[in-house]
């Protein structure tokens, strides 16, 4: 399939002016209903089967570990235990090497963050490549990826592949820019070092937790104050089920309150430069029989050739 060069030209233009911007009418209506289909069983598996491994190294640092979670995140007391057993786990596997500084300042792509939040209303999935290998088709959507090439570059990589639920009433997230942003003292560059994509699979309204951003906000160069309150010109990224919305990782945004009844779901697929690392380490665990039925592009998207060579 051919992508629509306007299409993409119309999309690339607006990310550069307004930081943001939107394509409808990407998702046909039997790939909207596959993908949510898929995800739907994917979320009620992991809420059932929630990832807390029982090996692992204790620490020291574990209260402390607790205590942040508590502090920057609506989290359950349940899901700060399951993210101590994934901290354990980690550690273990890491022949137990601490980090040289404190947990809050250690680079976002090499801590956990909460597959269930807001009091466990809201949930997030992660390595949809390894877990629902059939939905690899979005992350080399011919006109999306035009997109994420024209701006991240011709050799850019999948950052990160998950689906996220923001559950109903709940109050939305805090102002942030994107990893690794959050590492990078200001002022910031002045390009973006990622781009997000997020599928739509349900509507995205006012009311139901679309994702607000704040127009601009990518040329200023700063971080946003860590915080859930509205700013002024923010805007609700509104859109119909099956439509992409796409920003730059310097520009503002945060999930929205849901006021309603029903969840608000979406694929989220980040891309990056080739040279920064990425957000998932899919090649660590996805299923190399799987990865051979992949595109030579989806492929490369993964990691398998975007990587250092074996030096001998």
């Amino acid at each position: 399939m051919q992508h629509d060069a306007a299409l993409v030209a119309r999309a690339a233009d607006q990310l550069e002016q307004d930081g943001y911007a939107v394509m409808e009418g990407i998702m046909p209506a039997d790939m909207l209903e596959t993908y949510r289909r898929r995800i739907n069983a994917l979320m009620a598996d992991e809420r059932e089967h929630p990832y807390a491994p029982e090996d692992g190294t204790t620490s020291a640092e574990d209260e402390a570990i607790a205590d942040y979670y508590r502090r920057h995140y609506t989290v359950s007391e349940a899901e700060i235990g399951r993210i101590l057993a994934r901290v354990r786990h980690d550690r273990q596997r890491d022949l137990d090497t601490g980090w040289p500084a404190p947990y809050p300042k250690i680079a976002k792509s090499f801590i956990h963050l909460p597959t269930m939040f807001d009091q466990d209303r809201s949930q997030r999935v992660w390595q949809i490549p390894n877990k629902a290998p059939e939905l690899i088709g979005a992350a080399e959507h011919p006109q999306v990826l035009a997109v994420a090439r024209r701006l991240m570059g011709d050799d850019c990589t999948l950052h990160d592949y998950q689906a996220t639920s923001i559950g109903p009433g709940t109050s939305g997230g805090s102002w942030h820019v994107d990893a690794p942003l959050g590492q990078i003292p200001e002022p910031l560059p002045e390009f973006a070092l990622t781009l997000q994509t997020v599928w739509l699979l349900d509507e995205f309204t006012e009311h139901n937790g679309a994702t607000r951003i704040v127009p601009g906000s990518h040329r200023s160069r700063r971080s946003p104050p860590w915080s859930s309150d509205p700013l002024p010109d923010e805007v609700a990224l509104t859109a119909p089920a099956g439509s992409v919305a796409l920003w730059l990782s310097n520009t503002w945004h945060r999930s929205g309150p849901n006021s309603t009844d029903r969840p608000r779901r979406a694929l989220i697929i980040n891309y990056n430069r080739s040279w920064v690392r990425g957000f998932t380490d899919f090649t660590a665990t996805l299923d190399p029989e799987a990865a051979k039925r992949f595109s030579p592009t989806a492929r490369y998207l993964l990691g398998y050739g975007a990587r250092a060579p074996e030096r001998r």
